[in-house]
Parts: C-alpha cells; structure tokens; sequence
C-alpha cells in the first residue's frame, strides 16, 4: 500500500509539474500574442518615438531661450530710441 502512494504522489506531482510548464507556456504565446496586436495597433496610429519628441522638445526650448534673447535686444534697442528722440 505504501508503495501505491508514492506512485500516486509521484504521478500527481508529474501532473502538477507538467501544468505549470503548459501554464507557462500559455502565458509567454500570450505576452508575444499582445505585444504583437500592441505593436499593429500603435504603428497604425500617428504617434511620434520617444527620440523624435526630445529633439522637437529641446528645439522649443531653445527657440523659446532665442525668442527671450531677441525681446530684451529690441527692447534695449527701442529705448535707445526712446533716449535719442
């Protein structure tokens, strides 16, 4: 009887074992299943990539700094002006 017992725990840990590799196995053909249809979706969308929206990010912060430099230029011109007339 003993024996028949570890027979039957052996084969229900076999089982179990062989569950958790199908499981697993069902879980990676699901991650790969999304991230796929994740990807169809995304490309057919108009988006930029994270590269493209830093350099547009940093080309607005550098004409916002060259906009600010001009102002206080022409302000300091305009009073120049301003002094002479």
């Amino acid at each position: 009887m003993s024996q028949s017992r570890n027979s039957l725990v052996e084969e229900f840990a076999r089982l179990a074992s062989d569950a958790a590799g199908v499981a697993t196995g069902m879980r990676r053909e699901a991650e790969t299943l999304l991230k796929t249809q994740l990807e169809r979706l995304l490309s057919t969308m108009d988006m930029v990539t994270r590269e493209e929206h830093e350099a547009v990010k940093e080309m607005a912060a550098a004409a916002r700094d060259e906009n600010e430099r001009l102002a206080a230029r022409i302000a300091a011109l305009e009073s120049r002006l301003d002094l002479k007339a």
